[in-house]
């Protein structure tokens, strides 16, 4: 079996997705995006698909090893997530070739159902307890908000007792027995997160998510050390060697990205290396159908997992949401918080290609907002 096509589809609201197809007419499919720039990683797709086309798709860690390292300089979002999503469509060629979900070709289930989150009050929250509430009443155990929107290099009172506030309110609704996260976004400088984090502690947050830029990451022994709150981040971290670090730190928390960090190859392994830390693995997912695939095939096998975002509802889907562009919506029929595992091959997931063709007529130029505070310097999105 060879590689003959490598295609990528810039389909709404903000997504790229990339079809693999082989001389034998299995098909794979995979979703290799950064977030407004989408069309930066379209263009390494294609440059890599040059080694691919000729090549036995199920050699995956031979072409992971290439496509990451052949090139003499390596890394960064653009061409992890370039890789990441390849290697996402060749384990789907895989596991469709070998009749097989992916989480059996990688050692097979540790779990039956993995609990997922809702996300809940937009980029500058708000209606935080009508829409907590309504999550909760779609059987959501589990809830994630962004702590605020743009905030001050050192908070003020006032933005401090807001944050209070706001996790206080998703407490009331949720009561002792479900969860809230807070995602501080790295708009918090070091010593605001600090101020925050001991605040909000006795309301018990799951975890408190990248309270820190990931260019601030010799500051989390000392963050970790002072924080209530257990720590989770890595949606801005690629690979293993970017979250030694951070594990190292004590962060209770890994997020890869399975379109960010590599794919399910590179992801699986930093699973593992959590794990030697006592870190639970929570994948970062605010993606698309595919993306969230093949991060519940990741959850399905990892012993360390503990919970997985998904972007049902979430504020950033405008034009298309999360079943917009497969056949059958069974996989992401969430139950009591819960998805389900199912022994469907390769990803578990049927793309409907006409649809994703369609969209990809029509395109997207999507950009995260960019902020500035009242004195008009730039301020963290």
């Amino acid at each position: 079996m060879k590689i003959v096509r490598v295609e990528t589809f810039l389909v709404p609201p903000r997504w790229l997705f990339c079809r693999v197809e082989t001389d034998e007419g299995v098909v794979g499919w995979g979703e290799p995006v950064v977030e407004g720039r989408a069309e930066v990683v379209r263009a390494a797709v294609d440059v890599l698909a040059e080694y691919l086309i000729g090549q036995d798709p199920l050699r995956i860690e031979d072409h992971w090893q290439i496509l990451s390292k052949s090139g003499f300089y390596r890394g960064g979002p653009v061409l992890s997530s370039a890789v990441a999503g390849i290697d996402q469509a060749l384990w789907d060629i895989a596991g469709k070739t070998y009749g097989a979900p992916v989480h059996a070709l990688l050692g097979g289930p540790v779990r039956d159902s993995v609990r997922v989150y809702a996300w809940v009050g937009g980029d500058e929250p708000a209606r935080l307890v009508e829409e907590i509430t309504e999550q909760v009443e779609a059987g959501f155990t589990a809830v994630k908000m962004n702590a605020a929107g743009r905030t001050s290099p050192i908070t003020t009172l006032a933005e401090t007792n807001a944050v209070v506030e706001r996790v206080a309110a998703a407490r009331e609704v949720l009561g002792p027995d479900r969860d809230v996260a807070v995602d501080f976004h790295g708009r918090f400088g070091p010593a605001g997160v600090r101020r925050v984090l001991q605040e909000i502690g006795p309301l018990h947050p799951l975890f408190a998510e990248e309270p820190l830029l990931p260019e601030h990451g010799h500051l989390l022994p000392g963050l970790v050390a002072a924080s209530p709150v257990p720590i989770a981040t890595g949606e801005r971290l690629y690979g293993r060697a970017e979250f030694l670090p951070a594990l190292a730190a004590g962060i209770a928390v890994a997020q890869p990205d399975l379109s960010h960090a590599g794919g399910i190859s590179e992801v699986h392994r930093i699973a593992s290396l959590a794990d030697t830390y006592g870190a639970q693995l929570a994948p970062h997912c605010p993606l698309g159908p595919i993306a969230l695939a093949a991060s519940l095939q990741i959850a399905f096998c990892t012993p360390n997992f503990l919970i997985q975002e998904q972007s049902r509802g979430i504020h950033y889907n405008k034009d298309a949401d999360l079943l917009s562009y497969v056949v059958d919506t069974e996989p992401f029929r969430f139950e009591a918080g819960q998805a389900r595992r199912t022994g469907l091959p390769g990803l578990g997931i049927t793309v409907d290609e006409e649809a994703v063709r369609a969209a990809d007529r029509r395109g997207h130029a999507w950009r995260n907002p960019v902020w500035r505070h009242a004195d008009g310097s730039f301020a963290e999105w």
